[in-house]
């Protein structure tokens, strides 16, 4: 039987602030997510179009603190009763990764505890299994505003990378064109707003890179760059329903090209950008004519959270893995195969 481990994780990668506690699995029942906290920085960064490194770092030194006493006072747990303490190690901005691996090294140093760097990737691909006690082999999508990756996972660290952007990721892809357009940040949900309005087979824009593995999504903004000097009227929402429909069609094909190929029977998405409800309507369609199940995080989840990343510490722990606090960071950390 499983000693039922606490396990406390902070996650300050980019651009929020969170903080988690987890009670792990005990025997055949699945772990506990006993608190969890978000404190969002979009507000502090829309006025910019995007993330600013610095103001992220402030912020978290401001928001972590704060959502470290909420979670434990939410979760009716001491410190003191932690059993391992984990952070976000990488990838992402450094100054960001820096504040959460800081505290939450300090914290395993002065209680005595384990402490485990957790991959902000790993957390995105195991998010879909969040709770259960198996992580069946599964093709993975991982589609967020930094990172578009599929793989092949095997179990809990055992993992094939089958494909990555060359370029931009499709969160920065739909970053980009809603700047171009003059949305909000972030700009999926604003195209995915525009778009359930508008016409995806307008405009026959491109769709990248048909025969590889990798992802390419550099080139459709350029397409949509050069495009929008050559239209009147109103185009906004068909324009958004053509660029969101060239970046679903690239994720769809590519992700049952994988799992047909590594012959599974399970596809997972995670990330951001798989809260965008057409790649999800779409992806379970495809997966369903292949006869393929189709498991996603729950909405929550696919955004940034600490309680993905105490998920994935929660499973290291379990196989006897932690961490050295000497440990740097690593903002360009791969993921491990």
């Amino acid at each position: 039987m499983l000693n039922s481990k606490i396990i406390l994780a902070l996650e300050t990668s980019c651009d929020e602030t969170a903080v988690a506690i987890l009670r792990g699995r005990n025997g055949h029942s699945g772990s506990q997510l006993l608190a969890s906290e978000v404190a969002s920085q979009i507000a502090e960064h829309e006025k910019f179009g995007g993330v600013v490194p610095e103001v992220a770092s402030r912020n978290h030194l401001v928001h972590a603190p704060r959502l470290l006493e909420r979670v434990t006072r939410e979760a009716k747990i001491g410190i003191s009763q932690i059993d391992a303490f984990a952070a976000t190690s990488g990838p992402g901005l450094a100054s960001s990764l820096m504040i959460g691996a800081s505290i939450a090294k300090g914290l395993a140093i002065g209680f005595g505890k384990p402490y485990l760097a957790i991959n902000h990737l790993e957390g995105h691909l195991l998010s879909p299994f969040f709770g259960e006690t198996e992580i069946k082999p599964n093709v993975s999508l991982v589609v967020s505003g930094g990172h578009t990756m599929s793989i092949f996972v095997r179990g809990v660290g055992e993992y094939e990378v089958i494909g990555r952007t060359v370029d931009d990721a499709a969160g920065e892809a739909f970053d980009k064109i809603a700047k171009l357009l003059g949305l909000g940040y972030p700009g999926g949900p604003e195209i995915e707003r525009c778009a359930a309005k508008g016409d995806s087979k307008r405009f026959d824009l491109p769709r990248s890179m048909p025969e590889s593995e990798n992802f390419s999504f550099s080139g459709l903004k350029t397409a949509v760059r050069y495009l929008l000097p050559t239209l009147g009227g109103d185009f906004l929402a068909d324009v958004c329903a053509s660029v969101q429909q060239a970046i679903v069609d690239v994720l769809v094909r590519k992700t049952i090209a994988a799992a047909k190929k590594f012959d599974v029977d399970l596809v997972t998405v995670s990330g951001g950008v798989s809260c965008n409800r057409e790649l999800r309507k779409q992806l379970s369609k495809a997966c369903k004519g292949q006869r393929v199940e189709f498991k996603t995080a729950e909405a929550w989840l696919c955004t940034d959270n600490a309680a993905m990343i105490a998920f994935a510490a929660m499973l290291k722990l379990e196989n006897g893995a932690s961490s050295n606090v000497t440990e740097e960071i690593d903002p360009n950390l791969a993921l491990a195969v």
